[in-house]
Parts: C-alpha cells; structure tokens; sequence
C-alpha cells in the first residue's frame, strides 16, 4: 500500500512538474514575442513567469542554486549595487525608477535558478522564433524606410536612423540583430547535414539580416558583427577547425563595409557624419545634437564623477545631477538635451557606487566566460558583444536592455549547457 501510494505521488509530481514546465515554455515565448510588440504585455507576462517559476515545494533548493551559482548571483549584484546606493544618494525618486527598471537583474536569475528545464530541441525552437520576430521586424524597418527613403537617407548625415522596433531603441534592435545573425549562421552550418532545406533558409536569412545591419547603421550592431567574424575567424585558426570558413570570414571583414560603402546610403552618409563628428569626438569638443562628441563628454563626466567619489560613488539617483554640475562648470554652452548620463556602463556604476561599483560591474561581465557550455564559441561570441556594447552604451539603465541581456543570457545558459 505505502508503495503504491509513493508511486502515484511521483508520477503526480512528474506530471505536475512537465505541466509547469510546459507552461513555462509557453511564458517564455511570449516573454520573447513581448519585446518586439508590447511593452505592458513583456511586464506582465515577466510577472507572470516569475510567479510559475516560484510555485513549486523545493523554494529552498532553488534559493541555493541561486547562491551555488556566480552567473546568476552576479547578474543579480547589478541591481543590489544600485540599491545600497540609494543609501547616500539625494535624489531618491530618480533612484526608484531606476531600481524598478533594474528589478529584472534580480528576479529572472532568481527564476532561472528552479527546476527549469530547455531541452535541445526546445533550445533550437525558441532561436528559430527569436530569429523570425527578428526578421519580422526588419520587414517592418524596410516597409516604413522605402516611404520616405530620400527623407531618411539625408537624416543619416544628422545622427538620424530608421524608425525600428522596441519603440524605436535602435541601439539594443542592433544588437539584438547582431544575436539573431549569430543564432541563423550557427544553425545554417550545424544543420548542413542533417536538415539542408533549414540550413539553406538559415543561410538566406542570414545573408539578409546582415545586408539589413548595414542599412540601418548603427555602430553597436555593426561592432558586434566585425567582432562575431574577426573572433569566429580566429577561433577556427587557432582551433584548426575549417581554414575555409576561416578565410572567408577574414574576406568579410575587408568586403562587407566596402560594398555597403558604395551600395547602401545610409551606410555611407552614417560613415560621412562620423568623420565629420569624429573631429569633435577625438578632442572632446562640445558640438549640439552630435553623437559621439556628446558621448565622449558624457564619459568623461562619469569619470570625474568617479574620481571624486571613488569610496561609494554618488549614488545612482544622483548620477545625473552631478553630471550635470560636470558640464555646466565644463561645457556651459551646452544644451539641456544634451546633458546626458554617463555614455558608459561602465561609468555608471563607477559614478554611481564608486572604483568599487566599477570593479564589480567589470567582474560580472567576465563570469560568462569561465562557465561550462557545450557550444563555447557561440556562448562567448553572445556575451563578447554585450560586453563590448556597454563600454559605449547604457543599456541597462532601460527596460528593453535590462530584459534583452539578462533574459538571453539565462536562456541560452539553461540551453546550451544541456
């Protein structure tokens, strides 16, 4: 009797657990679609996730998991640092919204610590959904470009863009783009063999996010793009792999910016407004409404803001009143709207919780790279670029780059780790 009794009890909690598991699948999904579509709809469904994910008996397991593991306690020290600070910042509203916008750093970790489970094939189903949304929105891009194509090839030579999803964030769109790139590529060359009608439109898919990368121009997508070729080029030489793909990579490298010079405009009147605000940039000089020149500035806020706080930093509710100080003694000619935050990640956390913030912050963005993955190329290439992309952007200070970095960074561990 009692053996019967603890026999239906497993097969309860194993239905009970693969019905949550389902359901999960099915949140995650929407999470992913949520992005491109709605943002009320990714902060439900985000909730909603979060809350499956904790209704289950072994909450203390999971808790401990959560502390075993330095990937996901230290994508969660990125909020925790924050929030100390609003200990000394003045600003304490400023510092709420920015602790709301960062909650995901704790929360998805949090989730990702249960018994949450991404097969193989689930992993490869939900990176032909991620590369479709992504697709799908580069269609949308073009729809919306080829209606006013003069219009926004000339707003190219004045630091505009084309209208893109995300309500317009073509920063993270690019580097999302980037991702989907890598993701299509990757599954083209595994499936040559097994699926060749897959890897044929992988390969297509492929070719046109890329040509699309140039047409929209944006430097954070297109860096990470020369960086997935220059570094997949140099893993095959050092690994042995295949000269071949190696060598053609190499030739990409050199190719792609020169057909897209002379065939893409948008590509080429972005390259014109960088030399022309590059003169700016390389001297740090004040010039209204440009780019880099601001951004440069900016980061040479967030670092005096540093230096003179280097114990604990302003406190993040504070980082963008001291700046401001920063550039009204610096640059008083400055305009209100180009008083920015810190054009840095890096800066951010050094102005907002001082050298100890930014020490931390620089160990949390290698943590990545000394975990154990089965495809180790693909897992450093993703977290290279994001990396990379927060020397020179802010993106965890907005709702879309919080939930972007952290929600593929924990999908892909929980895939490719299997």
């Amino acid at each position: 009797m009692n053996r019967m009794l603890y026999v239906y009890k497993s097969m309860l909690n194993k239905l009970q657990n693969e019905g949550r598991n389902t359901i999960i699948f099915i949140l995650i999904i929407i999470m992913m679609t949520a992005l491109f579509v709605s943002r009320s709809l990714l902060s439900v469904s985000m909730m909603v996730f979060i809350l499956v994910s904790f209704s289950h008996s072994g909450l203390k397991k999971q808790l401990r998991t959560f502390l075993q593991i330095p990937l996901l306690w230290g994508m969660s020290l990125l909020l925790i640092i924050p929030l100390l600070s609003g200990l000394w910042c003045d600003d304490k509203q400023q510092w709420l919204d920015i602790i709301r916008i960062k909650l995901p750093l704790l929360f998805l970790p949090l989730a990702f610590a249960g018994p949450i489970v991404i097969t193989k094939k689930q992993g490869e189903l939900l990176a032909y959904i991620f590369i479709a949304l992504i697709t799908t929105g580069t269609l949308w891009c073009m729809y919306h470009y080829l209606q006013h194509a003069n219009e926004v090839n000339e707003g190219y030579l004045k630091a505009k863009s084309i209208l893109t999803p995300l309500e317009n964030d073509r920063v993270r769109f690019s580097w999302l783009l980037s991702v989907a790139i890598l993701l299509a590529g990757w599954l083209a060359i595994k499936k040559q063999k097994e699926k060749k009608t897959i890897s044929v439109v992988l390969m297509i898919v492929t070719g046109w996010l890329v040509v699309f990368l140039h047409i929209l121009a944006v430097r954070t997508g297109l860096v990470s793009l020369y960086l997935i070729l220059l570094v997949s080029a140099i893993w095959l030489i050092i690994k042995k792999i295949n000269w071949r793909y190696s060598i053609s990579l190499l030739v990409l490298l050199i190719v792609l910016p020169l057909i897209a010079y002379f065939f893409i405009p948008t590509f080429q009147n972005r390259l014109k407004y960088i030399n022309y605000d590059f003169e700016y940039f390389k001297k740090a000089h004040y010039l209204p409404g440009g780019n880099d020149a601001i951004r440069v500035i900016s980061v040479r806020a967030g670092w005096e803001i540093t230096k003179d706080n280097p114990v604990a930093g302003a406190g993040f509710g504070d980082i963008l009143a001291e700046a401001k100080k920063w550039y009204e003694l610096n640059y008083p000619q400055m305009t209100e709207e180009d008083k920015i935050y810190p054009g840095s990640e890096w800066m951010m956390h050094g102005a907002g919780s001082g050298i100890p913030g930014l020490l931390i912050f620089t160990i949390v963005m290698f943590i990545p790279f000394f975990v154990q993955v089965k495809e180790k190329l693909l897992w450093y290439l993703m977290n290279g670029t994001s990396a990379f992309s927060f020397l020179f952007d802010i993106g965890l200070e907005v709702q879309f780059g919080v939930f972007a970095w952290s929600f593929i960074v924990l999908w892909w561990w929980k895939w490719l780790k299997q």
